[in-house]
């Protein structure tokens, strides 16, 4: 970068008067290091406010007037180490290099500025553009986030009922297989249905034919009796049973029942259904 011939005079300045009035004003204070640090405070600070208002920091008044009280109360401190060392030359030429260095940065200053530089009132809105477009940034970010947040906790509820479900269900299984483990432990212990046998094996004994003994006539059967054709019906219970079987309603099977039997008990006949369809669907008939 090119520098005007200004600014290396400009700084030439700065370090005689930073020099002479480091010197001076340590020799006023009389306090050794503590007045040399006065001075080097001045100096920090005057050079400190050559930056700002070279980079235009804060109003632009505040940064002039600040290094115009800095150079005065500098000055106003060499006047009086003069006039303790009853010299008036030291008194006018210690703020005269002052004075003229702080007059050389006004001019160095805007030398150094590009030309092309925007000014404060543009480089404010370009500023506040930046911050528009960083809120907006910052603001569909946090947006964004509180939507993932949101849709991360839907996605955990969702899940955690998917959980219940799948433990009901599992228990459902676990229950609907202990009952068919218990409907077969039922069914193995139930006592077996036989139908009566008829005794073939042992024929009615006949006495023995002598030659003495008359022979035996062979005599009719006798004929059914009313007894006997009741015995042979099939019971309540039976005809209870074989009507679950066929039907799916009480009432069917207690009307067939009964026109099978019009001289049935028409509560007794509801009640052997009742039990029938009890045992029937245990072991798989119409529930």
């Amino acid at each position: 970068m090119n520098r005007p011939r200004v600014f290396y005079g400009a700084v030439a300045l700065a370090g005689l008067s930073l020099i002479w009035s480091a010197y001076a004003i340590t020799d006023l204070m009389q306090s050794g290091i503590f007045g040399l640090s006065v001075a080097l405070a001045g100096d920090i600070g005057w050079l400190t406010v050559l930056w700002a208002q070279y980079r235009r920091v804060g109003p632009r008044w505040a940064a002039v007037a600040a290094g115009w009280v800095i150079a005065l109360g500098v000055g106003l401190l060499l006047v009086i180490h003069g006039m303790q060392e009853d010299s008036t030359a030291q008194a006018v030429a210690g703020p005269f290099v002052v004075l003229v260095g702080k007059i050389v940065w006004e001019f160095a200053l805007p030398a150094l500025r590009d030309p092309a530089e925007l000014t404060p009132e543009q480089q404010a809105e370009i500023n506040a553009v930046i911050r528009d477009s960083e809120h907006a940034a910052r603001l569909h970010d946090a947006r964004r986030d509180r939507a993932e947040r949101e849709a991360q906790a839907t996605i955990e509820r969702i899940q955690q009922q998917a959980r219940i479900t799948a433990a009901r269900d599992r228990a459902d299984f676990e229950i609907t297989l202990e009952r068919l483990e218990m409907r077969a432990e039922i069914d193995r212990r139930s006592p077996l249905m036989l139908a009566p046998i008829a005794n073939t094996d042992h024929e009615a004994e006949q006495p023995a034919i002598s030659p003495s003994a008359p022979l035996l006539t062979p005599t009719a059967p006798p004929a059914p009796t009313s007894a006997n054709m009741a015995s042979e019906q099939p019971s309540i219970a039976d005809l209870a049973r074989d009507q679950v079987a066929i039907t799916t309603k009480n009432s069917d099977a207690v009307q067939a029942i009964l026109a099978d039997r019009p001289n049935a008990d028409r509560e007794s006949v509801a009640a052997a259904v009742r039990r029938a369809r009890r045992a029937g669907g245990m072991k798989g008939g119409y529930g």
